[in-house]
């Protein structure tokens, strides 16, 4: 099911132009996000109406109406194409595995799914049994934690992009994630405690959930971003499958506070892993629509385009006709770049 969100970009770049592709698929990101904690202060409303096997008629429904929405709703791209962008170019897998910055974000996001889908075989046990049988149910405490989570992670992200703190915020909030489920494992002994440490967990959570595409975009070649996506989507989705297995297989081996224990030490290895990657350069991925070009012109273009301020990285697809540019937007002339547009493009 995963395979999902790799048709659903492919589909929003035969459905926008190449300047707005970039929010377009931000804001699907932060549709995902949205629903995600939805379905979290949902879940457990639902099932305490009609049942867990209610949840999963409510997911099948809402899995209806989505192909409904599709069919009636999104248009039909005018053409499919290739972009590069959005989608993976299998010839050059190996080449974005082997990339020691990638591969140190890709192990980050899968094991920051398996974090989180062990921390939730276990969670909610710890929380049903703290909770007065005639106070809040989980969806209530889900909901207060989730929203006070959103006010904290505000100010972190706004630092990590006005002032080139990434890499410091990023660092930060994989420790925070190691301390919150050691916290978990050893502390969680009343209902003030566990409240706290999950708003932790939510803020260290979301924070780090947003900031890792930003930085797989920055860090990615340009002409790669679809390639570098598609290799960290794959695993995200496996650390969320690894980590409902593992935190299962602990809770009925061993008890609940070793989850907490083992995803903590996943996090500190994770940090560990994490100290070594670089600062990456404050530039976003910029799409123009050169034309066809020949291989030699294509090449020559590529120099050309580097040459415009703020211009940092230039891959021309001469067959393609697009270029795939890094550009820092504080120094870039736009009327410059704007000369290599292809006309009615």
């Amino acid at each position: 099911a995963g395979a999902i969100a790799a048709a659903l970009l492919a589909l929003t770049a035969d459905l926008t132009r190449e300047e707005h592709r970039t929010k377009a698929t931000a804001v699907i990101g932060a549709g995902i996000g949205i629903t995600f904690a939805l379905a979290m202060v949902l879940g457990p409303l639902v099932a305490d109406r009609v049942g867990i096997d209610g949840v999963f008629w409510l997911t099948a429904v809402l899995a209806i109406g989505g192909i409904g929405v599709l069919v009636w709703l999104v248009p039909d791209p005018p053409r499919s194409a290739f972009h590069r962008d959005t989608s993976p170019v299998p010839a050059q897998f190996r080449r974005i595995l082997g990339d020691p910055q990638l591969a140190r974000l890709n192990l980050g996001i899968g094991l920051l799914h398996l974090n989180m889908t062990a921390t939730f075989t276990v969670l909610p046990l710890t929380l049903a049994g703290l909770l007065p049988p005639d106070g809040p149910g989980q969806g209530t405490v889900y909901l207060g934690v989730l929203v006070a989570a959103l006010v904290l992670m505000v100010p972190f992200v706004r630092l990590s992009d006005s002032r080139g703190q990434i890499r410091n915020v990023f660092l930060g909030a994989i420790a925070v994630l190691a301390l919150v489920q050691a916290g978990l494992g050893l502390l969680a002994g009343d209902t003030p405690s566990l409240l706290l440490l999950m708003i932790g967990f939510f803020t260290a959570f979301m924070l780090l959930e947003a900031t890792l595409p930003v930085l797989v975009s920055r860090m990615a070649p340009p002409d790669l971003k679809g390639t570098a996506m598609g290799a960290y989507s794959t695993c995200q989705f496996t650390g969320a499958f690894l980590g409902g297995a593992l935190g299962g297989w602990l809770h009925g081996a061993t008890g609940t506070n070793t989850v907490y224990l083992a995803c903590a030490a996943l996090a500190v290895l994770w940090l560990a892993i994490a100290l070594g990657m670089r600062a990456p350069p404050s530039v976003s991925t910029l799409l123009l629509r050169v034309g066809v070009r020949t291989p030699d012109e294509a090449a020559g273009l590529a120099d050309d385009l580097l040459a415009v301020p703020g211009v940092t990285e230039a891959v021309v697809i001469g067959e393609e006709g697009v270029a795939y540019l890094k550009v820092d937007r504080r120094r870039l002339d736009g009327d410059a770049l704007a000369a290599y547009r292809a006309e009615g493009s």
